[in-house]
């Protein structure tokens, strides 16, 4: 999941660099929301291992 918001952050920026205002920002909302889900999905990976 780390990989799809490093993905949408590298879309945002190229089409913020080509003008394209909507698709960038889009893109960048999309790499946020990934970046905190894959960020609690690690927490709780890290703390589910070592309750077993």
């Amino acid at each position: 999941m780390f990989r799809w918001a490093i993905i949408f952050a590298v879309v945002a920026l190229l089409a913020s660099l080509l003008g394209l205002s909507g698709v960038a920002g889009m893109s960048k909302d999309f790499a946020i929301i990934l970046l905190v889900v894959a960020a609690i999905f690690a927490v709780i990976g890290f703390i589910s291992r070592g309750k077993i």
